[in-house]
């Protein structure tokens, strides 16, 4: 039987967590990115983005932080900085086993936000 969400094909909850868990391990890996995350609950922001995830494919959990704009408000993020983490997040997604295209729905999500996320 296939997997009929994007949700599924990302493994669930299982999996999204390991998609996340990948993608903050590359963030924080990465010394542009490494500032950001300076005095950050990581054991929270990644269960904040494995539910956010999990809703923009579908899945059964919500997401209940604070919107967009708000949490990135203080972060003064530039476009450089957004696609770094677009570049990241693709690579997660690719090393968990994601095809390309479930990869591009979850991309086509977070660009979704960009206004947002960058406060323009």
């Amino acid at each position: 039987m296939e997997a009929t969400t994007l949700y599924d094909r990302l493994g669930g909850a299982d999996g999204i967590e390991t998609v996340v868990d990948e993608f903050y391990d590359r963030m924080l890996d990465d010394e542009q990115m490494q500032p950001f995350f300076e005095d950050v609950d990581m054991e929270r922001q990644r269960q904040h983005q494995a539910l956010f995830i999990s809703q923009v494919a579908g899945g059964p959990a919500e997401y209940s932080g604070e919107n967009m704009r708000a949490a990135h408000r203080e972060l003064d993020l530039t476009q450089d900085d957004f696609e770094t983490v677009v570049s990241h997040l693709r690579a997660a997604l690719a090393a968990c086993g994601a095809d390309e295209a479930d990869a591009d729905e979850v991309i086509a999500a977070v660009r979704g936000l960009e206004d947002d996320v960058l406060c323009r």
